[in-house]
């Protein structure tokens, strides 16, 4: 099944007669359409442009098959519910995985799409690592321990990790040696890193047990301690509201440096001029050095 966005791409290029054109109509890159239209005709098997030097021209086999998408684009727009993403010069897609989408951008959203000047952000919230160029998206924010191939990263902010529970749960566990919070099922997400290095910055050691649980989502894993499953640890900054709201405590007070930390990515190349605006933003309410971020916009690679 050939992706929507292909198709779109395909549509755009076939209205216009330049890959350029579509898109600045699409709002992505040259080279994402590039890909897009090369990932079809090989679907295919077969040319659906002709290249040449003011442009592109479909073959006989694109005239038809433009024939057929129009159609379909068509009955769509006419016949379904379905929600239409905003276009435009001011408009950025950002993907992050849905805890920092619902922990770390949202509260922030406002600020960014109207500081100083009008941006209009699409959030994709996805667990997938996305190919960004291939999918038209501007910029990621992303955990990880590195940077990706094949994108310019910049990090944005550690994280300094400590145990959290519901506070009837915090109230039992008390104070005391960090021993006494293996007397309790402790809760990882996606792996037990983060809770070794802790353990590890207290002189132990820790391995997952049959106790313990696992949630891929780190929403999930704070709505499991803050009913009473077992400890997780805080992730600032996701954390701050629900530690302030009451809805989680802290366990106790001593930190570790968790080996995952958050990474602000991008397509290689030029940004365009409002993804690098908001590129500017979110570095700014990370804290991040004014000089790193122009490092990240201006890289070439």
């Amino acid at each position: 099944m050939v992706p929507l966005e292909t198709l779109r791409a395909f549509d755009a290029a076939a209205r216009t007669g330049s890959f350029s054109a579509a898109a600045e109509k699409l709002n992505i890159t040259h080279g994402a359409i590039s890909r897009q239209i090369a990932k079809l005709e090989d679907w295919l098997g077969l040319k659906v442009f002709d290249r040449g030097a003011r442009g592109v021209t479909l073959t006989i086999e694109g005239n038809r098959l433009h024939l057929r998408t129009s159609e379909a684009f068509a009955l769509i727009s006419s016949h379904s519910d379905r929600w239409v993403e905003p276009r435009g010069t001011a408009v950025v897609r950002l993907t992050s995985i849905p805890s920092v989408s619902g922990l770390w951008l949202m509260p922030r959203v406002a600020a960014l799409e109207n500081n100083p000047t009008k941006l209009r952000i699409v959030l994709d919230v996805d667990i997938r690592q996305a190919d960004l160029a291939d999918e038209g998206i501007d910029l990621s924010i992303r955990c990880g321990r590195g940077g990706i191939p094949g994108r310019v990263s910049v990090q944005l902010f550690e994280e300094h990790v400590f145990p959290v529970a519901s506070p009837e749960l915090a109230r039992e566990i008390g104070r005391g040696d960090p021993a006494r919070l293996l007397k309790f099922p402790l809760i990882n997400d996606s792996d037990a890193s983060a809770w070794r290095a802790w353990f590890a910055a207290q002189g132990m050691d820790y391995r997952p047990r049959p106790q313990d649980r696992r949630f891929e989502d780190y929403n999930l894993v704070l709505d499991a301690a803050a009913y009473g499953l077992g400890i997780a640890l805080a992730r600032p900054p996701l954390t701050g509201h629900q530690l302030q709201s009451g809805r989680i405590a802290a366990v106790d007070e001593r930190t570790a440096l968790n080996p995952v930390s958050y990474w602000l990515d991008r397509p290689l190349g030029r940004p365009r001029t409002a993804a690098a605006d908001l590129a500017r933003r979110i570095a700014q309410q990370a804290g991040l050095a004014p000089d790193k971020i122009e490092a990240f916009i201006e890289a070439e690679r």
